[in-house]
């Protein structure tokens, strides 16, 4: 499997991460899935609930669902969740494991200028699974 992720879409990852700093910014990903390719045409950014927002993240649930309610009338479809790591490494927490509610979720992880994607996996030792990205769209 191979996630595209288009330039609108990189540049609001990498834009929303640094204005969040040192806080973690975070959104959802939309776009398709056909089989084993996944294309992020877009993100959102949300804004960040959680308690300690310079160590985890927590998408407003109002964000949440009103992408769902819009997912399901025919706006563009929820394939996953992104957020940044302000001071670390592009890749997944134990808070980050902890975090996944959907197994079919992809998870973008933003270390500014790094961006690595990832699927929930629980066969793995860490949790996640690398997925190779490539640029997409326009």
């Amino acid at each position: 499997m191979r996630l595209l992720l288009a330039s609108p879409a990189r540049r609001t990852l990498l834009a929303a991460s640094r204005a969040a700093h040192p806080h973690e910014a975070c959104g959802l990903l939309f776009g398709t899935r056909e089989g084993a390719s996944l294309e992020v045409a877009s993100a959102s950014v949300a804004a960040n609930v959680a308690a300690e927002p310079r160590r985890r993240f927590e998408v407003d649930p109002a964000h949440l669902v009103a992408a769902q309610r819009a997912a399901r009338h025919g706006g563009p479809a929820i394939l996953g969740v992104w957020h940044s790591h302000p001071d670390g490494p592009a890749r997944p927490s134990r808070a980050d494991r902890a975090g996944v509610t959907d197994p079919d979720w992809v998870w973008i992880i933003v270390a500014p200028p790094v961006i690595a994607a990832f699927l929930p996996d629980p066969e793995t030792q860490d949790g996640f699974r690398p997925l190779p990205l490539g640029a997409g769209g326009v």
